[in-house]
């Protein structure tokens, strides 16, 4: 503010001396034409006449008539510059021995060389208050900026030690803590938003770590504790039942492991570790083969799998993991819809629906089944690892395809739109 203010102050400055010195200039060359056409238009009585009568609040004026000097001034100071080349110089004035200061200069004439000159201690006076009320703007300027800077940071430093202390609060483990926000919504409110946003967001991760671990824990509990009563017990097997009694536990140990891979397979489609095998997927033709796979399943079940198709699409994706979104979807409904239920795939350009009529989804629990190892109660008792949702909701989103549970009246209805 102090270098904005100065430097607009300094060009002000600039400016009126500049202009002063210009209008002084063109008034002193002004007179000095009227005094050469003078000299060329009377002769020397009537010259010397209108020098004794010239007006000395226009100009002061010094004529060396002879042995005589007429005009205003009662001397002719040496080195005189020719106009337009000026030069200062003082004089002192009455009894009071007071000093003004003239700009003038030497104009040649018929009847000899005029020094014609001009006041400007006036001028000069008014400059200098200029610079002096400009240093007590400045000061002022200076003091003020100084005040409401120190008012400013300490506002500032008390905002920055709150959030200071609120972090470290967050360093220790209370993640629930959140930076204040006021009504002014500057910039230190949108950070602090910002930074709150991101709590949320660590926080909600944090619950869903959490929640995956009680998970993993509740359901790999069960077949690890097979495992491990069954490895014991083993020694104690009559031998013709101990393949028989190996093979079971190789089978939970497969399932214990197939958990585990599902978890790695859906980081890596998550994080994007894992490439796209790009190809021209007819969406049809897609349905087409998911019908052949899952019929059997149905008919198992007797349940009644249909499926319709209309105006074909072709989109680009990964064939073999599209499938294996869709196939989890119809996999789910065939196992918990329930026997002799109505499972129904329609495709209709970019969009594939699967409804059934089994007993649904609540709708406060349909964002959380696409969670990792999540599983409804209901759902508990069919062999799984709740992965298979996180799993398809994670290929469609590479796939930019978006995927909706709705209620089918009765039943649920997934609705997958991919996009064009």
């Amino acid at each position: 503010m102090t270098l904005i203010i100065g430097s607009l102050l300094y060009v002000v400055y600039r400016q009126l001396a500049a202009e002063q010195k210009l209008q002084v200039e063109q008034h002193l060359i002004s007179e000095a034409q009227r005094y050469q056409q003078l000299a060329l238009t009377v002769d020397r009585r009537a010259f010397a006449a209108q020098i004794r009568t010239a007006d000395s609040r226009t100009a002061l004026i010094a004529w060396q008539a002879g042995l005589e000097l007429l005009g205003s001034l009662s001397i002719m100071p040496e080195d005189m510059p020719l106009l337009p080349e000026t030069k200062e110089f003082p004089i002192l004035v009455g009894s009071s021995e007071k000093i003004h200061i003239l700009t003038g200069g030497i104009v040649i004439t018929r009847y000899g060389p005029i020094l014609i000159a001009t006041r400007t201690d006036q001028l000069a006076a008014l400059i200098t208050k200029f610079v002096n009320v400009s240093l007590t703007a400045m000061a002022l300027t200076i003091l003020l900026t100084f005040a409401l800077g120190y008012l400013f940071s300490k506002g500032l430093l008390r905002r920055l030690v709150q959030y200071n202390r609120l972090s470290e609060r967050i360093e220790q483990g209370y993640y629930n803590t959140r930076l204040p926000v006021s009504e002014r919504n500057d910039e230190f409110d949108m950070l602090a938003g910002q930074f709150n946003r991101v709590l949320d967001s660590l926080e909600h991760n944090l619950h869903a770590v959490r929640g995956v671990t009680d998970n993993i824990a509740h359901d790999m509990r069960t077949p690890l504790s097979h495992l491990r009563i069954g490895v014991e017990q083993l020694p104690y097997q009559p031998a013709e039942q101990l393949a028989e009694r190996c093979g079971e536990l190789t089978d939970e140990l497969d399932h214990c492991l197939a958990t585990f891979n599902a978890m790695l397979a859906l980081t890596r489609i998550e994080e994007g570790q894992q490439d796209l095998e790009l190809a021209p997927v007819r969406l049809q033709e897609l349905c087409d083969d998911l019908l052949e796979m899952a019929e059997a399943l149905a008919e198992e079940k007797q349940q009644q799998l249909t499926l319709e198709t209309s105006e074909d699409c072709v989109i680009s994706g990964d064939k073999h993991l599209l499938f294996q979104a869709l196939f989890n979807l119809v996999d789910n409904a065939i196992k918990y819809a329930g026997e002799g239920a109505s499972i129904s795939i329609r495709q209709q350009y970019n969009v594939i629906t699967i409804a059934d009529n089994g007993p649904g989804i609540p709708s406060d629990a349909r964002e959380r089944v696409f969670e990792r190892l999540v599983r409804l109660d209901p759902s508990r008792h069919e062999q799984g690892s709740g992965l298979g949702l996180s799993m398809v909701k994670a290929i469609l989103s590479r796939h930019h395809a978006t995927i909706d549970l709705s209620d089918n009246q009765p039943g649920l209805l997934v609705t997958l739109t991919f996009k064009l």
